[in-house]
Protein backbone atom coordinates (compact mmCIF):
# COMPACT_ATOMS: atom_id res chain seq x y z
CA UNK A 1 0.00 0.00 0.00
CA UNK A 2 1.20 4.07 -1.19
CA UNK A 3 2.19 6.14 2.17
CA UNK A 4 2.50 9.20 1.34
CA UNK A 5 5.43 11.56 2.27
CA UNK A 6 3.76 13.24 5.04
CA UNK A 7 2.59 10.10 6.75
CA UNK A 8 6.22 8.61 6.38
CA UNK A 9 7.92 11.52 7.68
CA UNK A 10 5.82 12.14 11.13
CA UNK A 11 6.39 8.13 11.52
CA UNK A 12 9.54 7.64 10.89
CA UNK A 13 11.27 11.27 11.94
CA UNK A 14 12.64 10.03 15.13
CA UNK A 15 14.99 7.13 13.24
CA UNK A 16 15.61 9.23 9.81
CA UNK A 17 19.40 10.17 9.32
CA UNK A 18 20.36 13.22 7.49
CA UNK A 19 21.49 10.89 4.91
CA UNK A 20 18.26 9.68 4.45
CA UNK A 21 16.27 12.29 4.61
CA UNK A 22 18.34 13.88 1.83
CA UNK A 23 18.39 10.53 0.06
CA UNK A 24 14.28 11.04 -0.30
CA UNK A 25 14.68 14.72 -1.61
CA UNK A 26 16.58 13.52 -4.42
CA UNK A 27 14.58 11.28 -5.48
CA UNK A 28 12.01 14.02 -5.55
CA UNK A 29 13.81 16.31 -7.08
CA UNK A 30 14.29 13.81 -10.09
CA UNK A 31 10.86 12.85 -10.38
CA UNK A 32 9.72 16.83 -10.96
CA UNK A 33 12.54 16.79 -12.98
CA UNK A 34 10.99 14.56 -15.20
CA UNK A 35 8.00 16.72 -15.29
CA UNK A 36 9.69 19.78 -16.18
CA UNK A 37 11.23 18.09 -18.83
CA UNK A 38 8.36 17.53 -20.76
CA UNK A 39 7.33 21.30 -20.08
CA UNK A 40 5.01 20.40 -17.19
CA UNK A 41 4.71 22.27 -14.56
CA UNK A 42 2.69 20.29 -11.58
CA UNK A 43 1.29 23.07 -9.72
CA UNK A 44 0.14 21.13 -6.63
CA UNK A 45 3.26 19.98 -5.13
CA UNK A 46 2.48 18.89 -1.71
CA UNK A 47 3.34 15.90 1.11
CA UNK A 48 0.26 14.27 0.46
CA UNK A 49 0.91 13.86 -3.05
CA UNK A 50 4.34 12.19 -2.77
CA UNK A 51 3.99 8.50 -3.00
CA UNK A 52 6.13 5.57 -1.47
CA UNK A 53 5.66 2.61 -3.38
CA UNK A 54 8.14 -0.14 -3.69
CA UNK A 55 10.75 1.27 -2.16
CA UNK A 56 10.81 4.68 -4.69
CA UNK A 57 9.24 7.98 -4.59
CA UNK A 58 6.53 8.78 -6.99
CA UNK A 59 4.78 12.32 -7.92
CA UNK A 60 0.52 12.02 -8.29
CA UNK A 61 -2.02 14.73 -8.43
CA UNK A 62 -0.86 16.39 -11.74
CA UNK A 63 -3.23 19.88 -12.21
CA UNK A 64 -3.10 20.44 -15.66
CA UNK A 65 -5.85 22.98 -16.09
CA UNK A 66 -6.54 26.05 -13.59
CA UNK A 67 -9.91 28.54 -14.04
CA UNK A 68 -8.52 31.40 -16.67
CA UNK A 69 -10.33 34.76 -14.43
CA UNK A 70 -8.69 33.41 -11.35
CA UNK A 71 -5.88 31.61 -9.14
CA UNK A 72 -6.55 28.58 -7.66
CA UNK A 73 -5.05 28.03 -4.27
CA UNK A 74 -4.60 24.81 -2.68
CA UNK A 75 -2.25 23.74 0.04
CA UNK A 76 -1.60 27.38 0.68
CA UNK A 77 1.67 26.73 2.90
CA UNK A 78 3.41 25.16 -0.90
CA UNK A 79 1.96 28.17 -3.25
CA UNK A 80 4.48 30.60 -4.31
CA UNK A 81 4.02 34.09 -2.97
CA UNK A 82 4.24 35.27 -6.60
CA UNK A 83 1.15 32.86 -7.26
CA UNK A 84 -0.87 34.19 -4.53
CA UNK A 85 -0.47 37.61 -5.75
CA UNK A 86 -1.96 36.18 -9.00
CA UNK A 87 0.70 35.33 -11.48
CA UNK A 88 0.98 32.12 -13.12
CA UNK A 89 2.17 29.14 -12.26
CA UNK A 90 5.45 28.65 -13.51
CA UNK A 91 8.72 25.76 -13.12
CA UNK A 92 9.76 28.42 -10.71
CA UNK A 93 6.36 28.09 -8.34
CA UNK A 94 7.53 24.50 -8.26
CA UNK A 95 10.73 24.86 -7.12
CA UNK A 96 9.33 27.07 -4.26
CA UNK A 97 6.73 24.37 -3.19
CA UNK A 98 9.83 21.78 -2.93
CA UNK A 99 11.82 24.31 -0.52
CA UNK A 100 8.74 23.83 1.64
CA UNK A 101 8.86 19.88 1.34
CA UNK A 102 12.82 19.94 2.04
CA UNK A 103 11.88 22.46 5.21
CA UNK A 104 9.16 19.54 6.09
CA UNK A 105 11.17 16.73 5.55
CA UNK A 106 14.24 18.62 7.93
CA UNK A 107 10.97 18.95 10.96
CA UNK A 108 8.63 16.37 10.15
CA UNK A 109 6.08 19.21 10.08
CA UNK A 110 3.87 20.97 7.83
CA UNK A 111 5.09 24.13 7.01
CA UNK A 112 2.68 26.56 8.95
CA UNK A 113 0.68 24.07 10.89
CA UNK A 114 -0.24 26.71 13.62
CA UNK A 115 -2.12 28.80 11.06
CA UNK A 116 -5.17 28.87 9.18
CA UNK A 117 -5.45 28.85 5.82
CA UNK A 118 -6.47 32.07 5.11
CA UNK A 119 -5.91 35.74 3.86
CA UNK A 120 -3.85 36.57 6.95
CA UNK A 121 -1.63 33.83 6.21
CA UNK A 122 -1.33 34.39 2.11
CA UNK A 123 -0.06 38.23 3.31
CA UNK A 124 2.41 36.91 5.83
CA UNK A 125 3.64 34.60 2.85
CA UNK A 126 3.81 37.14 0.68
CA UNK A 127 5.40 39.69 2.68
CA UNK A 128 8.42 37.28 3.11
CA UNK A 129 7.54 34.67 6.57
CA UNK A 130 8.60 31.68 5.69
CA UNK A 131 9.40 28.60 8.38
CA UNK A 132 12.15 28.93 10.78
CA UNK A 133 15.12 26.58 9.74
CA UNK A 134 15.54 23.46 12.17
CA UNK A 135 18.50 23.50 14.34
CA UNK A 136 20.73 20.91 13.38
CA UNK A 137 20.32 21.29 9.92
CA UNK A 138 23.03 20.96 7.67
CA UNK A 139 24.22 24.64 6.52
CA UNK A 140 23.97 23.70 2.56
CA UNK A 141 20.93 22.06 2.90
CA UNK A 142 19.89 24.97 4.94
CA UNK A 143 21.02 27.76 2.05
CA UNK A 144 19.06 25.32 -0.87
CA UNK A 145 15.71 25.84 1.33
CA UNK A 146 15.94 29.50 1.26
CA UNK A 147 17.31 29.63 -2.14
CA UNK A 148 13.76 27.61 -3.30
CA UNK A 149 11.77 30.02 -1.26
CA UNK A 150 13.06 33.17 -2.29
CA UNK A 151 10.40 35.97 -3.42
CA UNK A 152 11.99 36.65 -6.61
CA UNK A 153 11.28 33.41 -9.07
CA UNK A 154 14.39 34.32 -11.06
CA UNK A 155 16.76 33.85 -7.61
CA UNK A 156 15.54 30.07 -7.16
CA UNK A 157 17.25 27.23 -8.77
CA UNK A 158 16.15 25.17 -11.25
CA UNK A 159 15.38 21.62 -10.88
CA UNK A 160 18.52 20.50 -12.65
CA UNK A 161 20.59 22.67 -10.25
CA UNK A 162 18.70 21.75 -7.28
CA UNK A 163 19.18 18.42 -8.50
CA UNK A 164 23.33 18.81 -8.72
CA UNK A 165 23.39 20.32 -5.36
CA UNK A 166 20.96 17.93 -3.21
CA UNK A 167 23.09 15.24 -4.42
CA UNK A 168 26.75 16.50 -3.64
CA UNK A 169 25.32 17.01 0.01
CA UNK A 170 23.89 13.68 -0.21
CA UNK A 171 26.91 12.55 -1.51
CA UNK A 172 28.68 14.17 1.77
CA UNK A 173 26.46 12.66 4.10
CA UNK A 174 27.03 8.97 2.51
CA UNK A 175 30.47 8.98 2.77
CA UNK A 176 30.19 9.95 6.94
CA UNK A 177 27.49 7.21 7.31
CA UNK A 178 28.93 4.26 4.93
CA UNK A 179 26.69 1.74 7.25
CA UNK A 180 23.18 3.52 6.73
CA UNK A 181 20.90 1.48 4.34
CA UNK A 182 19.60 3.53 1.61
CA UNK A 183 16.25 2.34 -0.62
CA UNK A 184 16.12 5.43 -2.03
CA UNK A 185 19.34 5.52 -3.79
CA UNK A 186 19.28 7.98 -7.19
CA UNK A 187 19.24 5.45 -10.46
CA UNK A 188 19.34 7.17 -13.83
CA UNK A 189 18.46 4.12 -15.48
CA UNK A 190 15.02 3.92 -13.27
CA UNK A 191 14.47 7.63 -14.21
CA UNK A 192 10.91 6.95 -16.58
CA UNK A 193 9.63 4.77 -13.98
CA UNK A 194 9.85 7.67 -11.09
CA UNK A 195 6.11 9.50 -12.59
CA UNK A 196 3.33 8.18 -11.45
CA UNK A 197 0.02 9.07 -13.21
CA UNK A 198 -2.35 7.75 -10.60
CA UNK A 199 -4.07 10.30 -8.98
CA UNK A 200 -4.88 11.43 -5.26
CA UNK A 201 -8.35 12.16 -4.13
CA UNK A 202 -7.41 15.43 -3.00
CA UNK A 203 -9.37 17.15 0.29
CA UNK A 204 -7.11 20.29 0.10
CA UNK A 205 -9.11 23.49 0.47
CA UNK A 206 -9.39 26.05 -1.88
CA UNK A 207 -8.58 29.61 -1.79
CA UNK A 208 -9.14 32.66 -3.76
CA UNK A 209 -7.38 36.34 -2.67
CA UNK A 210 -7.66 39.99 -3.80
CA UNK A 211 -5.48 42.68 -3.55
CA UNK A 212 -2.74 41.15 -2.34
CA UNK A 213 0.91 43.06 -2.28
CA UNK A 214 3.66 42.29 -4.43
CA UNK A 215 5.97 39.70 -2.75
CA UNK A 216 9.30 40.31 -0.53
CA UNK A 217 11.75 38.96 1.49
CA UNK A 218 12.17 39.51 4.96
CA UNK A 219 15.94 40.07 6.85
CA UNK A 220 16.41 37.20 9.10
CA UNK A 221 15.94 39.87 11.93
CA UNK A 222 12.79 41.07 10.69
CA UNK A 223 11.72 37.52 10.25
CA UNK A 224 12.82 36.08 13.86
CA UNK A 225 10.94 39.14 15.68
CA UNK A 226 7.67 38.72 13.24
CA UNK A 227 7.79 35.12 14.16
CA UNK A 228 8.13 35.53 18.04
CA UNK A 229 5.06 38.28 17.94
CA UNK A 230 2.68 35.09 15.82
CA UNK A 231 3.69 33.02 18.31
CA UNK A 232 2.58 35.17 21.08
CA UNK A 233 -0.27 36.35 19.51
CA UNK A 234 -0.96 32.44 19.34
CA UNK A 235 -0.53 32.08 22.75
CA UNK A 236 -2.51 34.69 23.54
CA UNK A 237 -5.29 33.23 21.60
CA UNK A 238 -5.02 30.09 23.18
CA UNK A 239 -4.87 31.57 26.52
CA UNK A 240 -8.30 33.89 25.92
CA UNK A 241 -9.86 30.11 24.21
CA UNK A 242 -8.99 28.41 27.41
CA UNK A 243 -10.11 31.32 29.59
CA UNK A 244 -13.39 31.38 27.93
CA UNK A 245 -13.58 27.35 27.98
CA UNK A 246 -13.31 27.95 32.15
CA UNK A 247 -15.84 30.73 32.14
CA UNK A 248 -18.58 28.65 30.33
CA UNK A 249 -17.99 25.65 32.41
CA UNK A 250 -18.06 27.60 35.80
CA UNK A 251 -21.51 29.06 34.34
CA UNK A 252 -22.83 26.47 32.70
CA UNK A 253 -26.82 26.50 32.66
CA UNK A 254 -26.69 29.47 35.46
CA UNK A 255 -27.33 33.39 34.63
CA UNK A 256 -25.86 35.96 36.22
CA UNK A 257 -29.42 36.60 38.65
CA UNK A 258 -29.59 32.96 39.38
CA UNK A 259 -25.94 32.92 40.47
CA UNK A 260 -26.92 35.68 42.58
CA UNK A 261 -29.66 33.88 44.84
CA UNK A 262 -26.98 30.60 44.92
CA UNK A 263 -24.63 33.04 47.07
CA UNK A 264 -24.26 31.76 50.68
CA UNK A 265 -25.61 34.03 52.74
CA UNK A 266 -22.82 35.30 55.51
CA UNK A 267 -24.38 34.15 58.79
CA UNK A 268 -23.61 30.36 57.89
CA UNK A 269 -19.79 31.22 57.37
Amino acid sequence: MDENLKNYVSKNHNILTWNKKISIMCDIVISISKIHVANIVHRNLHSRNMLLSSGQWYISDFEFSRPANKPLYENLPYVAPEVINGKEFTFASDIYSIGMLMWEISSAQLPFNDYEYDYDLAIKIVNGMRPNIIPGTPLEYSKLIEQCWDADPLKRPNINTLGKELMKIRKSYYQEEPNQSDNNSINSDNLDNLISKNHDASTSKIHYFEGIPEPKNVTEEKQEVNQEMNAFQQHIKKIQIDLDDEEKYKNANLHSEDQDNLEIPDDIL
